[in-house]
């Protein structure tokens, strides 16, 4: 922190716009089956609604997914995707909102963008579909390179490390040089460690309780915590008791976004913004009182 009382500096991405704290990232899950929210935001209009009532609850991105990453979850085909996902696209960013599509497929992702979506957030950091990196370069579009190790299906048994940080950041490394080398510009690269895609709760709270080393990596962050396990797990204490529903973890994910956005996060991904926007802007007021 310097003298002035500026914030830390979270990096700037091209194409987006330069807020002066952490962002919020709304979700909105056009799906039957999300661990979170699945069927809430199904049907086209009901998901354009949601992500214009998430913009005035606080949110300064919307992005909207056709295909649940839960673990255990199966792929849906990519008309199906498409269905979902390029409709909601385009009412969002028809009035305005900035769009981010949540896919790990090239042809869905050069359909959003087309429609008006101005970040390809990419769970599988262009491991899934061998024609993402060059889709999101001709674009010339930001791209969320997150840290994955295989499919929803199978990735529980992918969750084993020595040590997690150190592995995350080599391999967020590969993945970075990979991106670049691909053609996709430094400049419009965010990073993501990946909460709760191949890690169990320990994993994810180190990572939460070292985000600082991860901005080493020279590149915007973005934090995606909200309501996954990790929390249902500290939440329910011990290993014996039941964690609370998905839904239940808002308040949880809202602390996790204060810390996120303390240690430097350029964004927080989250299903409910209020309480997270709410957390980031405490957050930029005790930086700024230092």
């Amino acid at each position: 922190m310097n003298n002035n009382g500026a914030a830390p500096s979270r990096g700037q991405v091209t194409g987006l716009p330069d807020w002066d704290r952490c962002g919020v990232m709304g979700v909105v899950n056009v799906t039957p089956d999300s661990f979170s929210d699945g069927g809430r935001w199904f049907d086209t209009t009901a998901a354009v609604k949601r992500g214009l009532d998430l913009v005035v609850q606080g949110a300064d991105l919307v992005d909207v997914g056709g295909e649940s990453t839960r673990p255990g979850a199966s792929r849906v085909d990519e008309e199906e995707e498409l269905r979902r996902v390029v409709p909601v696209v385009r009412g969002l960013a028809s009035e305005g909102v900035v769009v981010s599509v949540d896919t790990m497929r090239a042809s869905v992702a050069a359909q959003a963008v087309a429609a008006g979506a101005a970040l390809v957030n990419d769970v599988s950091g262009g491991l899934a579909d061998p024609g993402m990196i060059p889709a999101v370069a001709a674009a010339e579009v930001p791209f969320v390179v997150m840290h994955w190790r295989g499919f929803s299906d199978g990735m529980n048994s992918l969750a084993v490390y020595e040590d997690v940080l150190g592995e995350v950041t080599r391999e967020l490394r590969a993945r970075i040089d990979a991106v670049v080398s691909g053609g996709i510009a430094p400049e419009r690269i965010v990073v993501d460690p990946g909460l709760g895609f191949a890690k169990n709760a320990e994993h994810d709270l180190a990572l939460v309780a070292h985000l600082r080393d991860l901005r080493a990596l020279g590149f915007p962050l973005l934090v995606a915590a909200s309501r996954k396990r990790f929390l249902g797990r500290v939440l329910a204490g011990t290993a014996d008791t039941a964690p609370p529903p998905a839904r239940e973890r808002d308040a949880a994910t809202a602390a996790v976004s204060a810390i996120a956005a303390h240690q430097g996060a350029w964004a927080v991904r989250v299903h409910e913004v209020r309480a997270t926007a709410d957390a980031v802007r405490v957050a930029r007021a005790v930086e700024g009182a230092l």
